[in-house]
């Protein structure tokens, strides 16, 4: 124990005498500001109140529209709000709608909130909800996660504080897909500048994500991109009061780096704590480790439209060589869950007793020579800098020699990473996703369903006619008993083509500093920061 409060010691003295070392040589601007200040903060009471969070990997886009990813949806869910909304025990409760009736199988009636505005002054009301569901529908705008949506058929405002929504078919999820951060409300204004924006030839989003303008108990300072997003407090948001004055989001990708912030005080958050760095923490006296089971899914995926991995036996094969154990004990150090499918326990949907493909070299072997690659290939695997999808990139590198399967690792810039295999130009790699809905529909179709292919969240181009039938089977029953009916079928399916290994569902490890109370992350790996109080 000793040992590690030394090693801890002198990472925290490292750290602290390169910051002197790089001011004194006059480093950039950016830099000096972020130590200047944090200097200054120290010695006043805004200190207590501007919550810094050290994360491992910078926003890649804030127009919640566009976005697919949990570093963007961590920054939005600050700035945005939805008509409904998780509570701490996973219920949905109502946000900017304040009541909600089904009228029959396809129309559902949403009351509004008659007192928000948003940051730029904006009203909210049902015109506002009817513009940002169109928004998210134009094929135009090309949302990526549009299809959480894609039943609703008409948006009808009923008075100025009442909307309807009419769906394609019976869909009993809708509720809870409208909790997820794709429904977020936008102001119009913002709105309306970005389509004209597009009409002067710019990308959907563009004038959105410099400038996210929500109703949030946050709103948008500034962001320096690849380093970090400020959000200052929204004196007149319509709910409960945020106790913070400011949040700041800072990109720090080495794990080492995130835990001397927290050590030092120069973060109240970091996230994810390394499993191999719980201890360090845990022994600190001045921080602490918060645990979470998660709802997501740690994968390691194949690009089906790429040799070998269109074959159904390689794939098979190279998840029997990979053990599941190895990596969950050897990189995770047991914090989190096996996965013997793509859902987690609580999301609806999972299936018990699902029979996984084993951990078989031998059969393993024996698949490759089937499939004519007794001699095995070569390949790529991608990931990004994420130290644990690293680690476990360099175990599976290992486990595929024994199948002479030689593997390149090449590590990815994220949003770039989000881009080049949402482009299918990836062999192997490394993702997770997160379930924030809570239900089966929003994470297979995402996965797996052949119209997701690409950005939508189907990067291992997985293509089944018959999973794409079952999966708009499920999403259009009613009856509960049968829709799981059909998800365990989809899910026995899903093992046997093997598009994807299965690894875990991980557990969230975020180090806080003993000054902050009332912090909860849910099981999508978003951080709850309203309720945040820091002790003096």
């Amino acid at each position: 124990m000793q040992r590690k409060r030394n090693w801890s010691l002198l990472l925290i003295m490292t750290v602290v005498l390169s910051m002197f070392l790089a001011a004194c040589a006059g480093g950039s601007s950016d830099s000096e500001e972020d130590n200047n200040s944090n200097e200054s903060d120290s010695t006043t009471n805004e200190k207590a109140l501007d919550f810094v969070i050290a994360t491992i990997s910078d926003a890649a886009k804030l127009d919640p529209h566009l976005s697919t990813d949990v570093p963007s949806y961590n920054v939005q869910n600050n700035l945005f709000d939805g008509l409904v909304k998780k509570d701490k025990d996973d219920q949905i409760v109502e946000n900017l709608a304040t009541n909600w009736e089904v009228i029959d199988d396809t129309t559902w009636v949403f009351e509004l909130r008659d007192d928000v505005t948003f940051h730029d002054g904006e009203a909210f009301n049902a015109e506002v909800v009817k513009k940002n569901f169109e928004r998210i529908l134009d094929e135009n705008i090309a949302a990526p996660r549009a299809f959480i949506f894609e039943m609703i058929t008409d948006i009808e405002v009923l008075d100025e504080y009442k909307v309807q929504l009419t769906t394609e078919f019976p869909f009993a999820p809708l509720l809870a897909h409208l909790t997820h951060p794709v429904g977020a409300m936008v102001s119009p204004k913002s709105i309306d500048e970005d389509y004209a924006a597009m009409e002067e030839g710019k990308e959907p989003g563009s004038v959105i994500n410099e400038h996210p303008v929500g109703t949030g108990f946050f709103k948008f300072d500034n962001w320096n991109h690849g380093t970090e997003v400020k959000l200052v407090k929204n004196d007149n948001y319509w709910g409960q009061e945020v106790q913070l004055n400011s949040v700041t989001f800072k990109a720090i990708p080495e794990g080492g780096t995130r835990l001397a912030e927290l050590e030092t005080g120069y973060a109240h958050l970091i996230e994810p704590v390394q499993p191999s760095e719980v201890a360090l923490v845990e022994d600190s006296d001045n921080a602490f480790v918060d645990e979470r089971l998660s709802s997501s899914l740690a994968y390691v995926g194949f690009n089906l439209e790429k040799e070998p991995f269109d074959n159904k036996l390689v794939r098979q094969a190279v998840t029997m060589l990979i053990s599941q154990n190895d990596i969950l004990e050897g990189i995770y150090e047991g914090h989190g869950l096996a996965a013997t499918g793509p859902l987690a326990p609580g999301v609806f949907g999972h299936a018990e007793n699902l029979k996984p493909l084993p951990h078989d070299p031998d059969k393993a072997l024996e698949l490759l020579k089937e499939a004519g690659y007794e001699d095995g290939f070569k390949t790529t695997l991608w990931t990004n800098d994420n130290q644990q999808r690293m680690d476990m990139a360099i175990l599976i590198q290992e486990a595929l020699k024994q199948a002479n399967i030689e593997v390149d690792i090449e590590i990815v810039e994220w949003g770039a990473y989000l881009d080049k295999t949402a482009n299918g130009e990836h062999d192997m790699f490394i993702l997770g996703l997160t379930n924030p809905v809570g239900d089966a529909d929003y994470f297979l179709s995402q996965l797996f369903h052949s119209e997701n292919k690409g950005l939508s969240g189907n990067r291992t181009f997985y293509e089944n006619p018959e999973v794409d039938k079952l999966l708009v089977e499920a999403r259009q029953e009613i009856d509960e008993n049968k829709r799981l009916e059909l998800y365990t079928t989809i899910q026995e399916i899903l093992i046997e083509d093997a598009p994807m290994m299965y690894v875990h569902h991980q557990s969230y490890l975020s180090g806080l500093s003993n000054s902050v109370e009332n912090y909860w992350i849910d099981p999508s790996g978003y951080y709850k920061l309203q309720d945040i109080t820091i002790k003096e």
